[in-house]
């Protein structure tokens, strides 16, 4: 059995498309970020980063949402391509770790979340999320999937993160992805899908962004300068 640690958030949800997909004996185990959980000593033995996803399979502990994917990958065999494209798979995958997450999680942050309006961030991560994300939808232009026409843990985490394209960037830019916008509207549709967007609706995570939220999600906020 293995233990998923998750929220709404766009990481989690990748790894709860591959749980749903796989079919996997998995059980869900809610961590109310906006509340603070992921700060409790509990959490932090299992991801000392203090983020979601993280998850124990037997004596495997793992974090990190792409790490997760490639685990779930090898350790079943489904969702991977074929051994000749292995490296095409893992350069991608990284790309999708070092900047598209990070870059779209900054973009959102900077435009929403920041305490004070600071241009030069703004149009910085605002850049560089479009830049990623033309790139993918690029790459989607050759193909039906990231990789042609295998379904691979790739397309999984691209469908975790491009719902917020309208939030960090407009909803005009997402309409101009056309071939992620064709790709998200197959997965979508996926009965796997509709299950890995259900997870979070069955557990009553804090909707409120107040003061406290804000102190949970980013302590560095109140935190005294270094």
């Amino acid at each position: 059995m293995i233990d998923f640690y998750f929220n709404a958030a766009p990481n989690p949800m990748k790894v709860a498309l591959f749980l749903e997909e796989s079919g996997l004996d998995y059980r869900p185990v809610p961590v109310d970020t906006k509340l603070g959980q992921q700060h409790t000593e509990a959490f932090l033995a299992v991801n000392p980063n203090a983020k979601v996803p993280a998850m124990i399979d037997g004596d495997v502990s793992l974090f990190d949402s792409n790490a997760m994917l490639l685990y779930l990958g090898e350790k079943t065999g489904q969702f991977m391509p074929a051994a000749e494209q292995r490296a095409a798979l893992l350069s991608w995958l990284f790309f999708i770790a070092s900047g598209v997450g990070p870059y779209s999680g900054q973009a959102v942050h900077f435009q929403h979340f920041a305490p004070a309006e600071d241009p030069y961030a703004i149009k910085r991560y605002r850049y560089e999320a479009h830049r990623h994300w033309k790139i993918i939808d690029d790459q989607l232009s050759k193909g039906r999937y990231m990789l042609g026409d295998t379904y691979t843990i790739l397309d999984m985490a691209v469908w975790g993160w491009a719902p917020r394209i309208p939030f960090m960037l407009d909803e005009a830019t997402m309409a101009g992805f056309t071939h992620i916008t064709r790709l998200m509207d197959e997965l979508n549709a996926r009965p796997a899908a509709e299950r890995a967007l259900d997870l979070p609706t069955r557990h009553p995570f804090k909707t409120e962004m107040d003061d406290a939220a804000i102190r949970n999600l980013y302590p560095q906020i109140f935190a005294d300068a270094r």
